[in-house]
């Protein structure tokens, strides 16, 4: 780690997607974590000159503290593999497919990890009858590329699921309806491919949106989760094997329902999740006796190129010459 310090590291967080205001916080609380490491660590807050950005800032290494589109979705990843540059967090296909909720279900299913059922359509249908007789009500519409609970509404009557629909249509075209889980809200940092302490979420409202999220006081977080051992292993290995079919590397966060019957189904999975000091992952780490400093670091770690092999031949190449 120590050949890092003196390398231009840059932070780049804003861009454009719906989390541009949580994605400026965690950036600048990961580059304040690097400054006072001794890293040459600068900012670089991204908006529509991106790729162009991205030239300019001449950096060895990208802590990429984006969230959603654009940020998340293996966009950035793409030009990031292009230019060479190695970066923080899951690569190009890993990004792609996690962003996209309805993706990352049917690969989940295919590895027989429970999820809840669902109906994807676009926005233009009319799917209330085949939601009625395949999902019922209640159920839970979301937008299939969409974080910080964007677009999603809990439906409990067919009346509901119109305006549901029209507002998870504001984020994406394609749109899903997923089964309601009564249950336990659970989340699962993976750093690295290690599978880390389980939070229990309890939001005051009783769903789990944006502002239960980023209100201050607005829902508990109970750490260690109130779970049997049994579940606790279950869910951990759970999220380890999602992490690991879907390729993803660095920090990533894996979010369940447990039920009654102390089933955990998967949900969805976070591969940018959010990074200051009061953040799910740095919780659970910090609960482990991580400190957010260390995590920063292990971070850090990670970074690297899909293509590194194939870059590393060129510079090969090109001392023989």
């Amino acid at each position: 780690m120590s050949d890092l310090k003196s390398k231009k590291i840059a932070v780049i967080f804003g861009g454009l997607s719906s989390e541009r205001d949580v994605s400026i916080h965690s950036g600048q609380a990961f580059l304040k974590a690097l400054k006072e490491m001794g890293y040459a660590a600068v900012g670089v807050e991204l908006g529509h000159r991106m790729v162009q950005q991205l030239l300019e800032m001449k950096a060895d290494l990208i802590v990429n503290g984006l969230h959603g589109k654009i940020g998340e979705d293996g966009c950035i990843q793409g030009a990031l593999e292009c230019l060479g540059i190695p970066y923080t967090g899951s690569g190009v296909l890993a990004s792609a497919i996690a962003m996209n909720k309805i993706m990352t279900k049917k690969l989940v299913r295919s590895q027989n990890i429970q999820t809840p059922d669902f109906i994807e359509f676009d926005v233009s249908q009319n799917v209330v009858d085949d939601v009625q007789k395949k999902i019922q009500f209640p159920c839970v519409v979301k937008a299939q590329a969409e974080g910080s609970t964007m677009g999603t509404s809990i439906v409990r009557t067919e009346k509901e699921f119109s305006k549901a629909a029209t507002y998870a249509g504001q984020f994406d075209d394609r749109i899903f309806v997923e089964k309601f889980i009564d249950g336990i809200e659970l989340t699962v940092p993976v750093v690295n491919g290690k599978a880390h302490e389980i939070i229990e979420i309890v939001p005051k409202s009783g769903f789990y949106d944006f502002a239960s999220k980023y209100t201050k006081g607005a829902t508990d977080y109970i750490l260690p989760a109130r779970i049997s051992k049994d579940v606790h292993r279950m869910a951990q290995e759970i999220a380890s094997q999602v992490y690991r079919h879907l390729g993803c590397r660095g920090c990533a966060r894996v979010d369940f329902m447990l039920d009654a019957k102390n089933r955990p189904w998967f949900i969805e999975i976070n591969t940018l999740p959010g990074m200051t000091e009061t953040s799910l992952v740095p919780k659970s780490l910090a609960y482990e006796g991580v400190s957010f400093h260390d995590l920063v670091e292990m971070i850090l770690k990670g970074a690297r190129l899909d293509h590194e092999k194939l870059y590393r031949q060129q510079q090969i190449q090109q001392q023989k010459k």
